[in-house]
């Protein structure tokens, strides 16, 4: 399956931000335009479209995430504080309006699951040790341990958008292009070979602290 039913959502364009699905994005609303954008999906479904802005290109990304308020808290100069959580990501067929705020005719895009479980499964425990690998490299160099979440997905599409969305560094420059991926084992693969790249580094730059240690 890929993608399917189409429908107008307002959007959101944001400098640099990837929102991955089941991704918590807290913000804070004070453009007019987005106090009205706000004030609309409040009174409908409470869904709007978080979408990539490049200020280098002056360009919005083609696919971006749903977002669905889950606690809004407005203030007494209208400015609010919200919580939205990632949903279903999207495609950007054609912009329906520009004002008062960017509207989309979009499409839900969902991923396409091309390989046999068993084998999705395997890459996934590959991905969860290189990830496993790199946190520990990093917390030994900096001398400080960061353990992992005690709730880290499971599933391989889930663990995909897990790591595309908190991992900086080598990562933080590839999430446009994870999030547009509709193939989980590409996803996956892709993640692991950034991973095990930083990986090898961070065992070179241990091995050396560790020969000035010693």
């Amino acid at each position: 399956m890929g993608e399917l039913a189409v429908r107008e959502l307002p959007l959101f364009p944001l400098p640099d931000v990837v929102l991955f699905p089941q991704e918590v994005l807290p913000l804070h609303i004070f453009e007019p335009r987005y106090r009205m954008l706000l004030r609309t999906v409040m009174q409908e479904d409470r869904r709007f479209g978080i979408i990539r802005w490049d200020p280098q290109n002056q360009r919005m990304a083609d696919v971006g995430c749903c977002a669905e308020i889950l606690h809004c808290q407005t203030q007494d100069d209208d400015r609010s504080n919200i919580v939205t959580m990632g949903q279903q990501r999207f495609r950007v067929l054609d912009i329906v309006r520009e004002a008062p705020f960017r509207v989309g005719l979009v499409s839900w895009i969902q991923d396409e699951v091309d390989q046999s479980r068993d084998d999705l499964d395997q890459l996934a425990a590959d991905v969860g040790q290189a990830l496993r690998d790199v946190v520990e490299l990093t917390g030994k160099l900096v001398g400080k341990p960061t353990p992992l979440p005690s709730d880290l997905p499971d599933l391989p599409r889930e663990l995909s958008f897990w790591i595309g969305a908190h991992l900086g560094g080598p990562v933080a420059d590839h999430q446009q292009a994870l999030l547009e991926m509709t193939d989980t084992a590409e996803r996956l693969q892709q993640e692991y070979e950034l991973l095990d790249h930083t990986r090898r580094q961070l065992a070179a730059r241990t091995a050396i602290k560790d020969s000035f240690d010693t």
